[in-house]
């Protein structure tokens, strides 16, 4: 029975945890831990079972729940999850678990943050379930609303960021931005972040609105049904095109692509760490699975005719989002920008449109959830210790934190990609599968790995080692349960994975093979052919 309704449970128990915060006040605070916990933890466990319970035998989606919410708009309540679907759904629910400790200690209505932070994992969870293009936008929606919450309300004033602008101009008067400038925010407010990725993912959705409305009325099904239309749906190549650019360009800055990314780094720092580290592990990862799940799987031929164009944008993603974390002095914002970086690899991962390739970015997408989770959840415990993201002004904690500097350098080490961590596995296989269609393109992106190391080493030794600042001699390790589980919980299924990725590839390569079907079927495609990722001993998931 509950394998029948195995997808709505991991999907409404966020739900319920937070209608019932509704009713405990904000004096009850061992209530409100208890309620976030629990009902964040069933997700957690069942998304593990969802995943380990994922037939590789069969493919395909799986785990169908469907119910009609309009016979006349053609609208289902329509779930499943297939192997791309999957590994995301449990990244969403294990940021949000861990999310939970990490803000264990906030003190300015913890109720109403526990809440948006339920609220967002669940709406990001309904999209990697989705397979009716009604909910899947209506999910979309709902994961801005917490983040803008988030933002406004318990966010922090980034005095770096002007100071990363360069905010004067040859006159000397201050630069402003078009956000500013219109709504008089100061550019070191949350109130800027807040309203800058607001109107960013907002117009982003407009346009991708239009794209799904062109689909439901140009294909003449009445449906919303992302499986009827990819099987019945009779649509022209040059609507095929538009819709294409569409769904591209709505997503896209969620994803934060070149050009559509500056909002990211910004919300990044102004952010509280739980928030930053669902924006970094799954809300940034929504653009990346829309367009995979809606492009890739109704217009195969436009997405083979656009990859090009993705595959140039992507380079200047990693070469820029490297350089310009390296002259960061904020915390947040170097990690923030090295996010930045790591959606270019995963789109040259997509945009190289064949079987190593895309099964790698797939990783990648959860991969990088694993290892910015980690690093967002540490930058964040500093500050609450330090009271600043400055990296100057930090030295020396390994002395004071040795349990944190070592979590913070696995996260940054998986980051860069060392071998044992995720990022290694996803790497790899991007280029490997990337060096086929994009040589230059790959070798750029290879190279720009060493910008990685370099910020990240840089960063490493400013806060950790080096002489102490006697000014933070008061600051304390992670010491507390709650502390340190969340931390325990990310290095683990960083580094598991990365020694042992045969699951979680043989998973993600039963979501790529139908979609790379469809693409192999266009006529006149040339797309590079690999052959299958084999299982190394010890990985084979029936052993």
């Amino acid at each position: 029975m509950m394998h029948d309704h195995l997808l709505s449970i991991i999907l409404f128990s966020p739900f319920l945890g937070a209608t019932i915060l509704f009713f405990i006040p904000n004096t009850r605070r061992e209530v409100v831990h208890a309620v976030a916990v629990t009902f964040s933890g069933i997700s957690l466990l069942l998304s593990l079972l969802l995943f380990y319970t994922f037939d590789i035998n069969l493919g395909g989606f799986q785990f169908i729940e469907q119910t009609v919410w309009s016979e006349r708009l053609g609208i289902s309540f329509y779930l499943g999850v297939d192997g791309i679907g999957t590994p995301m759904v449990l990244a969403s629910a294990l940021l949000m678990f861990c999310g939970i400790f990490v803000s264990w200690n906030v003190k300015d209505r913890l109720k109403e943050f526990y809440l948006n932070l339920l609220v967002l994992g669940s709406a990001t969870m309904g999209v990697y379930m989705s397979l009716d293009l009604f909910f899947l936008f209506f999910f979309y929606e709902l994961s801005v609303i917490p983040m803008y919450l988030f933002l406004t309300i318990w966010g922090r004033h980034t005095k770096g960021y002007k100071d990363m602008k360069g905010h004067l101009n040859m006159k000397g008067e201050e630069k402003r931005e078009s956000v500013s400038f219109f709504l008089n925010f100061n550019k070191n407010s949350k109130d800027y972040a807040a309203m800058k990725l607001t109107l960013y993912l907002s117009l982003g959705a407009v346009i991708a609105l239009l794209g799904i409305m062109l689909i439901y009325v140009k294909t003449g099904l009445n449906t919303f049904n992302i499986i009827d239309i990819a099987e019945k749906g009779n649509l022209s190549t040059g609507i095929k095109e538009i819709a294409f650019i569409l769904i591209f360009v709505g997503f896209a800055p969620i994803a934060a692509i070149f050009p559509f990314h500056s909002w990211s780094p910004v919300g990044y720092a102004a952010a509280p760490p739980a928030a930053s580290m669902m924006h970094a592990g799954v809300l940034k990862k929504l653009g990346h699975f829309t367009i995979i799940r809606i492009c890739f799987y109704l217009f195969p031929e436009a997405t083979a005719e656009w990859m090009p164009l993705i595959a140039l944008l992507c380079v200047i993603n990693i070469v820029y989002g490297g350089l310009v974390a390296y002259l960061q002095k904020d915390t947040k914002f170097v990690i923030g920008y090295s996010s930045v970086a790591h959606m270019g690899y995963i789109f040259l991962g997509l945009a190289s449109l064949n079987h190593i390739s895309l099964t790698g970015a797939v990783f990648f997408l959860y991969a990088d959830a694993m290892a910015m989770g980690l690093l967002f959840a540490l930058a964040g415990f500093i500050y609450y210790q330090t009271d600043t993201m400055d990296i100057p002004s930090l030295g020396g904690l390994v002395h004071n934190m040795p349990f944190v500097t070592c979590c913070f350098v696995v996260g940054a080490a998986a980051s860069f990609g060392l071998p044992g961590g995720m990022n290694f596995v996803g790497e790899l296989m991007v280029f490997m599968g990337a060096w086929e269609v994009y040589p230059v393109q790959t070798i750029i992106a290879a190279l720009a790995v060493t910008i990685t190391w370099a910020y990240y080493f840089k960063m490493t030794r400013a806060m950790f080692f080096g002489e102490a600042n006697p000014k933070l001699a008061h600051v304390k390790d992670a010491s507390h349960w709650y502390e340190r589980l969340p931390l325990v919980l990310l290095v683990f299924f960083t580094l598991f994975f990365g020694i042992f990725p045969g699951k979680f590839l043989s998973v993600i390569e039963k979501g790529v093979q139908p979609i790379l079907a469809r693409i192999d079927s266009i006529p006149g495609t040339a797309i590079a052919k690999q052959p299958d990722i084999p299982n190394t001993p010890g990985d084979n998931p029936d052993s």
